[in-house]
């Protein structure tokens, strides 16, 4: 046999390695992340619900999916466990306190000014598309 001929099979041996290899890393990571969760972390479910882990079993989860709502749902559908700040900001609205030192601060009046001096120079600039029944359309043609 001819390199020519193996080689088409050693490549497609060698991709189908590495895509189970992908795959397996990948589920590794989904099993530890779902072995993190502990009652009071936030989770995210594959279908997009939010919710507070309340009791974790062995192949079942009880969340919280508002107060005193509590629903069983499988280890297996947990898409995401969340950070308590990540949490509170897309469930609470919540954004983390960025303010712990005062040289923020003044970044902030800053960019407050320039949005004002932006906010005016817009306000300048406005054309009024609004129609009036008084003006003659451009084409000569009277709008009656």
């Amino acid at each position: 046999m001819s390199i020519g001929l193996l080689l088409p099979f050693i490549i497609l041996i060698g991709a189908m390695f590495l895509m189970t290899r992908s795959a397996k890393n990948k589920q590794r990571q989904a099993a530890t992340m779902r072995n993190q969760m502990e009652p009071g972390s936030g989770v995210r479910t594959i279908g997009g619900m939010y919710a507070v882990v309340k009791e974790v079993n062995e192949d079942t989860v009880l969340l919280e999916l508002a107060d005193g709502v509590h629903a069983h749902f499988a280890k297996n559908s947990i898409g995401a466990v969340l950070d308590q700040s990540e949490y509170d900001r897309i469930v609470h609205g919540i954004e983390p306190d960025e303010l712990e030192d005062g040289s923020e601060d003044a970044d902030e009046d800053a960019a407050t000014d320039e949005d004002a001096v932006t906010a005016e120079a817009a306000d300048d600039e406005r054309i009024d598309l609004s129609k009036t029944e008084d003006e003659p359309k451009k084409d000569g043609t009277d709008p009656k």
